[in-house]
């Protein structure tokens, strides 16, 4: 058969709501806010904040993630429609063998692996960098790095056993239960945003006016140099200062809303996910944008922007607290907590979300049955959570954070971009069909994601898009000599045909 056979969407809807023994439906709207908001906010707030601020934006970061969060919303808009008309485990994997075929659907799986799974893994290991802080260093630094690390001191790393155990807690946590994973991830949400908002509200006492005095970089920005002297950081070039400067910092904060799109994974546990989906995934995009605005407003006001070239990594929030917010110096461990739980809840999604685009995978016959076994007791896909944590764990415990890069990201811009091209071609192809939520202004909006996504992937690393190509080709040999063969579709073919007759 064709390499672009499609799935039926009136099959695909049919075959889950007959199911029995499928995935429980336990999740709600707010659940899902949460879920979503626990993917989203973790790095991306507390780092990437100030580093876009500091390097490219100065104090019109905020202009910067409100052009990411536009961006952001196109894709947004396409997921939501997607996931209320086809209410599937499996995401963009799903919504592209229904309208771009199996082999692009193949692609977009294997794809999401390096935003899930490889984000996970990544995570995982500035996790235990964070706790090691919070833990003053007590952690020896052989047992919190990989066997490719160094120490100064000449200290090296045989493995890293915090990062090994913050997954192997939340893959037992997925496999008690979606339910309870996602009342846990209420818990860790409610936290972080909590303390977030403790900080908006205690630094907007210490913002400077001269912070804010200019709004972009000047192109005769004096350059930062360093305690000998010597230039840290050069303003002179285009892209660190000006408006261009606020472009390059909306691709660096970009990152920051990666994970909305883990809420469409969970459709198929969803109580009603033609009216709930659109509401987690816009909601949970909603709400993180308004707060990174704030969050990156209260800090340059709070610290020069300039601070944050020296201080614009782990360290910028506590060191701008320590340094200009004088009797809060509480608030600096609190932070640390803060990245802790945003770190585990975006773990904790990566992995659900993992789990999920395997379990369609296996269903449909392009992986193995065992990922899409069920728990006879939790009805989690519970082996596939086990093989998850033992390739993320290796990754984890092994790999130095350095070599994921942005490979990570790679993987979600393709799929926002297949996305936004399923869109406008299933409005063509099936206008008809009912649509819970319809994405406004298609195909403008769709054009406008497309544009805007592969503008990303095209600003990576030219090593990063040959690593990433190198991966799609492992791939397509694991399509091509298994699940090609195996895929019902091929299957369900070969059953129709009738058998050669006999001569007599």
């Amino acid at each position: 058969m064709s390499l672009w056979r499609k799935k039926s969407i009136t099959k695909l809807l049919a075959d889950a709501d007959n199911s029995e023994h499928g995935l429980k439906k336990t999740l709600s709207a707010p659940s899902l806010v949460a879920l979503g908001i626990g993917a989203i906010i973790g790095a991306g707030l507390f780092v990437r904040t100030a580093a876009a601020a500091g390097e490219h934006a100065g104090n019109a970061v905020t202009l910067s993630f409100i052009i990411a969060a536009v961006g952001c919303l196109f894709a947004g808009l396409c997921y939501a429609e997607f996931a209320s008309m086809i209410p599937i485990a499996g995401s963009a994997y799903t919504y592209a063998y229904t309208t771009m075929g199996e082999l692009v659907a193949w692609i977009i799986g294997w794809a999401l692996v390096l935003e899930y799974a490889l984000g996970a893994a990544t995570v995982s290991i500035a996790w235990s960098e964070y706790l090691n802080k919070l833990l003053n260093e007590v952690i020896p630094y052989q047992w919190c790095h990989s066997p490719f690390q160094t120490s100064t001191d000449g200290v090296h790393g045989i493995m890293n056993l915090p990062a090994l155990l913050i997954l192997l807690i939340l893959s037992l946590l997925l496999i008690k239960g979606t339910s309870e994973s996602a009342k846990v991830n209420a818990v860790i949400v409610f936290v972080k945003v909590s303390i977030v908002l403790v900080f908006v509200a205690i630094g907007w006492h210490f913002m400077q006016a001269a912070n804010h005095a200019s709004l972009l970089i000047p192109a005769n920005a004096p350059p930062i140099l360093d305690a000998k002297g010597k230039v840290l950081y050069d303003y002179s070039p285009a892209e660190n200062h000006g408006w261009l400067g606020v472009l390059r910092g909306a691709a660096v904060v970009f990152f920051a809303f990666i994970g909305f799109d883990a809420v469409s994974t969970a459709a198929q546990e969803t109580k009603n996910p033609k009216r709930d989906m659109p509401i987690g995934i816009l909601g949970s995009l909603a709400i993180c944008t308004v707060l990174y605005i704030l969050f990156s407003y209260v800090l340059t006001g709070v610290a020069p922007y300039t601070d944050f070239v020296k201080a614009g990594k782990e360290a910028s929030i506590s060191y701008a607290i320590e340094t200009y917010m004088s009797g809060f110096h509480w608030l600096s461990p609190l932070i640390t907590i803060a990245i802790l739980g945003g770190f585990s809840s975006v773990i904790l999604v990566m992995l659900l979300g993992q789990s999920r685009v395997f379990y369609s995978m296996s269903n449909d016959g392009l992986l193995p049955k065992t990922f899409s076994d069920l728990h006879p007791k939790f009805r989690t896909p519970y082996k596939s959570n086990i093989i998850l944590f033992l390739f993320v764990g290796i990754f984890a415990a092994f790999v130095p954070e350095s070599v994921a890069g942005d490979l990570t990201s790679i993987g979600t811009l393709l799929a926002f971009v297949l996305v936004c091209l399923g869109i406008i071609i299933l409005r063509k192809k099936d206008p008809d069909r009912p649509r819970p939520f319809r994405t406004p202004f298609v195909p403008v909006f769709p054009i406008l994601g497309i544009i805007v996504c592969g503008a990303m992937v095209a600003s990576l690393g030219a090593s990063t898009l040959l690593t990433a190509f190198g991966w799609m080709i492992a791939g397509l040999f694991i399509y091509f000599l298994y699940s090609r063969t195996h895929s019902k579709l091929h299957t369900s073919h070969l059953d129709e045909i009738p058998p050669p007759k006999e001569n007599v």
